[in-house]
């Protein structure tokens, strides 16, 4: 492990925990009207984008963690992509949360270490368990912005559109891990995941 590698893995964890996180891409939804929620539904809809933005903030954690312990270059440069578009995410989520007046999970550094030791344990497994262990990640993911889609007041867009946004590329991350030989996790493996998601995002709802 280099001193290269390193600087590297402290200067994403301090960027994606201090933020303000940058999008190259337009935020989606940001030409559609705000929708008439009322108090409730905003305190809600700011819940439900906290989550995801924690599910973002690990998402840059586990990447960082993956790519630091990964064998080989592309495997390393496959995370590394991955985890450049996730901070995209991580600027529409935030941007989002602002504008429904609420405010991001106070447990954040807590998420990002764990989600860098899962990550870095991932990568020290080999790389075709390191891009399986991506492509569950992602369909997880994919899994859960669709029952937040659900949860949406019909009429908030802006909302909906990042979401949806979120899911096409998050579903393109586990393809492209797949092509590149990622193994399909064991059944118990896929669980534990679920279980620790589901912890997650029940607790980054309230705090």
């Amino acid at each position: 492990m280099n001193i290269d590698a390193l600087i590297t893995t402290l200067d994403n964890a301090l960027r994606t925990l201090a933020g303000p996180a940058h999008s190259a891409r337009p935020v989606p939804g940001n030409d559609l009207p705000e929708a008439d929620l009322d108090d409730r539904q905003k305190q809600n809809v700011a819940r439900l984008m906290r989550v995801n933005h924690v599910g973002e903030v690990c998402a840059q954690a586990l990447y960082a963690g993956q790519a630091l312990t990964a064998r080989d270059p592309k495997v390393q440069a496959a995370m590394r992509e991955a985890a450049q578009e996730e901070t995209e995410h991580l600027a529409w989520t935030e941007q989002r949360i602002g504008e429904l007046g609420g405010r991001k999970s106070l447990l954040n550094p807590v998420w990002y270490a764990g989600s860098f030791a899962m990550g870095a344990i991932a990568g020290a497994l080999g790389d075709r368990v390191n891009l399986g262990f991506l492509a569950e990640t992602e369909r997880q993911v994919y899994d859960h912005l669709d029952e937040h889609l659900s949860r949406l007041p019909a009429q908030d867009a802006r909302s909906a559109a990042i979401l949806r946004q979120m899911q096409d590329d998050e579903d393109r991350h586990r393809q492209t891990a797949l092509r590149q030989g990622g193994v399909e996790l064991p059944a118990p493996v896929q669980g534990a995941m679920r279980a620790v998601s589901q912890v997650m995002t029940r607790t980054a709802y309230w705090v």
